[in-house]
This record gives C-alpha cells, structure tokens and sequence, in this order.
C-alpha cells in the first residue's frame, strides 16, 4: 500500500511538473514583446554602481504593476517577494517550505556607446555593455510568468535586483542586508556572446574566475631628459614590470592552472623632456584554483621589485585586493538547471561553454547556499552579435531574453516542488 501511494504521489508531482511547463511556454511566449521592451527601455537608460537610482525606480513601477510587494534594503535595488499559493507552500508557522533567491545584476559599465541601435544609450559614457538590461528584464519576465500560475509554486521566490555588480560591491551589501536569510538556493543567469543563441550552458563546477585587483607603484630619480645618466626612469621600470608580470602565467604556473594577469593603466611623467621620478600601474588577476590564487600576490611583488631594481628604482605592490571568489556551480543545482532547460526549451537548447575567467559577485550567493549561474547564449553573426561583453558595440539577440525568463522560471518551479 505505502509503494502504491508512493508511486502515486509521484505520478501526480510528473503530471504538475508537466502541466506548469506548459503554462510556462504559452505565457512566457505572451510575454516575449513585454521582455523586449523592458530591455530596451534599460538600455536607453542605464546607470552606474550605486548610482542606479532610475533603474530603481522603474523596477519597482513594473512590480506594482504585476502586484508583488518588495523592499528595498539598500540605496538602490531592491528585493522583491512572491509568495506560493500551493497548498503545502507555507508551514503552519507561516515560513516557507521552500524558498528561493533568484538575482538580477542592475548597473552598467562607463562605456560610450557605438552600435547604432535606434534604442542606444541616451547618457553620453554610460552603457549596458555587459547585459544588465537583459538580465533586469528577463527577471521581470520570470516574475511576469509566475506571477499568473503561483498555484505551481510551493514555497517562496525571492528575486533580487542587485546594484553595483561591476564593482564587485553589490553582492556583499545585498548579503549583509539579510538577503539569504532563510534561503534554500540560487539562481541567476548572465547572457553571454561567447554561447550561441537558442542555448543555454549550465555545468557545474567552476565557471568564472577569482577577481582581485592590484597595484603597484614605482618610485625612481627624475632629472633632464637629455641626461638619463643622471637619474632612474620609473617609466621605463614600470614598462618593464608590465612585461615581466606576464611571465607568472607563463613561467611560474602550472599549464594546466588558467589563471591571466592584466595590466590596465600604466601612469607616469609630468614633462615631455623629463625623465620620470614616479609612475604605478594597476591590473586585474584572474584564476580559478586556490593555489594560484594565493601565490599571486607574492609573485607579482617579487617580480615589481626586483625588476625595478635591476633598473636603479624601487616598487612596490601598494595594493592587492580580492574583489570576490570564483563562480562555482553546485552540481545538483546544474543537473535540475539542464533539466530545466530540456523541459521548457528542449533538449537542443542544452549548450556547451568551457568558463570564462571573467569575474561575477553571485559568487558571494554561491558560497554561502548551493545554487547555479546559467549562461544564456546571444551569439549570432546575422544580427552582429559577436562583440565580447564590455565592448562599446556589444549587442545581443533579442530572441533569446524570453528563453531566459522561461528558465527561470521553470527552476523556480522545480526547486520549490522538490
């Protein structure tokens, strides 16, 4: 009797699975022009860290639209709550069975945009180059979905619209204003132009990098630039610097440890017919193991120093900061993710994707409960969608935003019927 009940039980949870998927498909492909048009309207509109006040307050117009109470814990973004009508949904103490974070990057990047679009940013430096949009209104088009069939949901969504992303910033703040508090799991997705579109690539493991940021200054003796022999070019030591610092990747790390050391500013010299008495350099380091990752600040203070005396100057690393860990998957998360994927977009939307060692705070959320990021493809040549994220004629392609709303939304679903 207790198998027949059993076996019962989970022939009804299939069939409801089955049903919410359907619901799923017919009001995400209702949604589609909504999921559109929110992009477009973040687009034309974006903001920086911590500066996001406008995105703010258009996220919240959109949730009182769909009537779903938020909070707004922070300066800018904001935590929305929507709450299962499932009838186990809720425990008699009034807490959730379930609940899940599912989170929404808001900021945009100091990039002057050039791609032509009739919807292109109208703040002169400021663009959505990383997706940001397209994350806000996938969001809300996951939202838009659930919002209609709650009966599907038992337990809780909670759904984070978090500031100051690029900075590293807003994941922690998030998290120290109580975000996880009675969090099962995670959820967020980031699209990307390296997978193509119409796929979705979930893996476990480790997905994107360790980010840290350094500097490192550079003291010489300046003098005449007609008399070098009279002093120590700190221009030409931090040049040299840059080199060297390459060969930590090359020469000091296992081949099989990806790991990049990028330097982006380089700043020195007062006079063009000076010879430089100071210069420093800052960069980013990226890696995805714990042992590179520790190594990295004593090798690049090894190689500025001893490098600069080589040259009659001195270096010194002056600052190394860990801005956050690497994104790390939880498996059990990827393998419900990838079933996700087949259920409610089919079994060919199922991507591919080695990882990245760019840098994305949800790795703060992953640390602390399990929990995925899926990249959601944009790659397609027709429509020029083929510029790395960051680039100042980045594009993606549109089609895909309704397929990520649908995912999430069918995570939703699952995690909380499990």
């Amino acid at each position: 009797m207790a198998g027949e009940q059993a076996r019962t039980a989970s022939e009804s949870q299939a069939q409801g699975t089955t049903n919410a998927t359907a619901r799923i498909q017919e009001l995400g492909r209702a949604a589609e022009p909504y999921v559109i048009a929110q992009r477009r309207y973040f687009h034309q509109h974006p903001e920086l860290s911590l500066q996001e006040v406008g995105t703010t307050e258009a996220i919240a117009r959109e949730l009182d639209a769909m009537r779903i109470p938020y909070e707004r814990p922070l300066d800018t973004g904001l935590v929305a709550t929507l709450a299962g009508t499932a009838p186990d949904a809720y425990r008699e103490d009034g807490s959730p069975r379930r609940r899940l974070l599912i989170r929404a990057d808001i900021d945009a990047l100091a990039v002057t945009e050039r791609t032509g679009v009739p919807f292109a940013s109208e703040r002169a430096g400021v663009m959505h180059a990383c997706g940001h949009d397209c994350h806000i209104a996938m969001q809300l088009g996951a939202l838009r979905v659930l919002a209609q069939m709650t009966d599907a949901l038992h337990g809780e969504v909670r759904a984070v619209f978090q500031p100051s992303e690029e900075n590293g910033q807003g994941a922690r703040m998030m998290i120290d204003a109580g975000v996880l508090d009675g969090v099962d799991g995670a959820y967020a997705a980031h699209i990307w132009s390296e997978v193509d579109a119409g796929t979705i690539s979930c893996e476990a493991g480790p997905r994107m990098a360790n980010t840290d940021w350094f500097r490192v200054d550079v003291r010489g003796t300046s003098c005449h630039g007609a008399m070098p022999q009279r002093g120590a070019d700190a221009i030409v030591a931090a040049a040299e610097i840059v080199n060297n610092l390459q060969t930590i990747v090359s020469r000091d790390l296992s081949p099989y440890e990806p790991a990049v050391v990028t330097v982006g500013e380089l700043h020195g010299g007062t006079a063009r017919n000076v010879i430089a008495g100071t210069a420093h350099l800052t960069g980013t380091v990226r890696t995805y193991s714990d042992t590179a990752h520790e190594a990295m600040p004593k090798l690049i203070a090894r190689i500025a120093q001893h490098t600069a005396a080589a040259l009659g100057a001195e270096a010194e690393l002056t600052d190394y900061t860990v801005a956050h860990g690497a994104v790390v998957n939880d498996e059990a998360a990827s393998a419900r993710c990838r079933r996700a994927i087949e259920r409610v977009l089919g079994p060919e939307a199922v991507g591919c994707y080695r990882g990245t060692l760019s840098g994305e705070d949800f790795s703060e959320v992953l640390r602390r409960v399990p929990g995925v990021l899926a990249f959601v493809g944009t790659r397609n040549p027709a429509l020029g969608a083929t510029f790395a994220q960051h680039s100042c004629f980045y594009r993606v392609d549109e089609s895909v935003l309704v397929k990520g709303a649908m995912l999430a939304a069918q995570y939703a679903v699952d995690f909380l019927a499990e």
